[in-house]
């Protein structure tokens, strides 16, 4: 036993110093850049192979993949563990984010609509689940990690090299206390609207908190929508409240409100609760949980006995649309494009992600969502399926973020295929 313990400790003791070396030498090397130093990271980046037997199986299950008439889907790039998607403004580039520890640089660099080159973007910098990606209106990259948020400038010029230009907006522990981290819901996306600020939801890490955490993740944002200057985070504000886990946002380029996605709680069976798609449409907005999930009441429920006397929250928000359960939608985008029918122009596409704890599997597909004149939306439909097995009710692909082309076709990332697809219409 004592010579157990003495193992377990030195164990721990080599664990600590590893970590505090990586962490360390994380923080020397985003201060060298931010100093324009070099770091001398290997300055030959390997490249991700796009051909062989694994695209080639990945098309054949694109072939599965059901759309409307007139539209077709493609294999646009291999992408391992490909996440949130921010299309570059001024070239055939986009950034992906990551669950891991890589953003991808993505070139098509004879604008055929297909990826010649994908490989990891800044790699002298050590991220820690930099899952979502986004753009200043002047061309800044904003990477949201877990707990701290990164500014590129000129991100999609000086992307060659291993070493980039870097601004920290917010350090490492300061987007959420660092005892309220987690490895559940913990990966960011972002945007930057119309008014210059930059949005960043904030998941929270328990199925439901308890009653004792639910003013403090009110107070800093966890469980919402926190706002800032996208350069240097000042401003920090709770712009949104009272959601779960809000796993995709977008600004509609209509009237400039926010609209996001949000996960549902686990654990009550197969149908309850939906997912919810969230309008948001001033600051300070309540969205109930977790008094409400969609219009469930999940206080006193068996995931949540401890809330059975919780009040419930004044002039909650309920969602726009609900989603059948545990689909898990994720990433949204508003179509911008002209290419597609006159029905999807100005619309919502959102990626469900696919169940994990059905009895029967569901989602692992795309829904469109139409807005109507007044702002509000229509009713969901299904717009693509098909990454699930009919048969086996096996994934073929789990769909993450939908994002705009300048050509008005759509992008469809897959962490699971670790793909992106290219979804056109052909049709009259």
């Amino acid at each position: 036993m004592a010579q157990s313990n003495v193992f377990v400790k030195g164990a721990l003791a080599s664990a600590m110093f590893l970590a505090f070396s990586a962490s360390a030498f994380a923080a020397d090397n985003l201060s060298t850049l931010q100093a324009m130093k070099n770091t001398a990271t290997d300055m030959n980046i390997k490249t991700v192979d796009q051909a062989g037997k694994n695209a080639e199986l990945i098309k054949a299950n694109l072939k599965k993949v059901k759309l409307p008439e007139g539209f077709k889907i493609e294999l646009y790039a291999i992408v391992p563990d490909a996440r949130y998607m921010a299309v570059a403004p001024s070239t055939n580039m986009l950034f992906v984010g990551t669950r891991k520890t890589t953003v991808w640089a993505v070139t098509d660099r004879n604008g055929d609509n297909v990826a010649d080159e994908v490989k990891s973007f800044a790699p002298s910098i050590k991220f820690s689940n930099p899952n979502g990606v986004c753009w200043t209106k002047d061309g800044f990259l904003i990477v949201a990690e877990s707990n701290r948020v990164l500014n590129f400038p000129a991100a999609e010029y000086f992307y060659e090299g291993p070493d980039v230009a870097v601004i920290t907006v917010v350090p490492e522990g300061g987007l959420i206390p660092v005892e309220e981290q987690s490895f559940n819901h913990t990966g960011r996306v972002c945007r930057v609207a119309d008014d210059g600020k930059l949005y960043i939801t904030l998941g929270q890490p328990y199925n439901v908190q308890p009653k004792d955490k639910i003013d403090l993740y009110n107070k800093v944002g966890i469980g919402g929508v926190v706002r800032m200057d996208p350069f240097n985070g000042s401003g920090r504000e709770v712009y949104a409240m009272g959601m779960r886990n809000p796993a995709g946002i977008d600004v509609s380029p209509k009237d400039k409100t926010i609209w996001t996605t949000d996960n549902q709680v686990d654990g009550l069976g197969n149908d309850v609760p939906p997912g919810e798609l969230n309008h948001l449409t001033k600051a300070g907005q309540h969205f109930g949980f977790p008094y409400w999930n969609g219009k469930f009441k999940v206080a006193g429920s068996g995931a949540a006995p401890d809330l059975k006397d919780m009040k419930e929250p004044a002039n909650a928000v309920f969602p726009q649309v609900e989603f059948p359960a545990h689909q898990a939608q994720l990433g949204l985008t508003h179509y911008t494009g002209k290419a597609f029918p006159k029905k999807y122009q100005g619309g919502i596409f959102v990626a469900s992600h696919g169940s994990w704890n059905r009895t029967e599997p569901s989602g692992y597909l795309i829904n469109y969502v139409p807005i109507k004149a007044d702002g509000t939306a229509g009713t969901s439909e299904v717009f693509a399926d098909g990454f699930l097995d009919p048969v086996s009710k096996r994934a073929l692909g789990r769909p993450v973020d939908v994002a705009n082309l300048p050509d008005g076709s759509i992008l469809v990332s897959d962490d699971y295929a670790g793909a992106i697809y290219r979804i056109s219409y052909a049709g009259n």
